[in-house]
């Protein structure tokens, strides 16, 4: 009872681990910011990507302050900087939900340029 209770957590384990792949991976072609995902994309991000992201910049930040004095002393704080943390940072805080890129969409854009002709 014990073992396949073991052995249907591995399953669902490995399963999340894989259906997690296909959210974040990276499309196969190169393709804009996807302006209207789907709302599966939008709840799978918000309920699998996201947290994760966030994980990630919390451990890339410790990693980072581990890492600052070798860093600095080699003269890459930079560069260690936007790996780790400023790029999960991005990724996590910076996107559309749902979307698979980083960065505003056409219609952020318009809204804001809309906003600063109104003011």
């Amino acid at each position: 009872m014990q073992q396949q209770r073991s052995d249907q957590r591995v399953r669902v384990y490995l399963l999340s681990l894989v259906m997690l792949a296909g959210l974040v991976s990276p499309g196969v072609s190169a393709q804009a910011v996807d302006e209207s995902p789907d709302p599966f994309a939008m709840v799978g991000d918000l309920v699998v990507a996201r947290p994760i992201g966030l994980a990630m910049t919390a451990v890339g930040t410790a990693a980072f302050i581990v890492s600052l004095p070798f860093t600095a002393m080699a003269g890459h704080v930079s560069e260690a900087a936007q790996t780790l943390v400023l790029g999960p940072a991005e990724t996590t805080f910076v996107r559309c939900l749902g979307c698979r890129n980083s960065g505003y969409t056409s219609k952020d854009r318009e809204l804001r340029a809309a906003r600063k002709h109104h003011d």
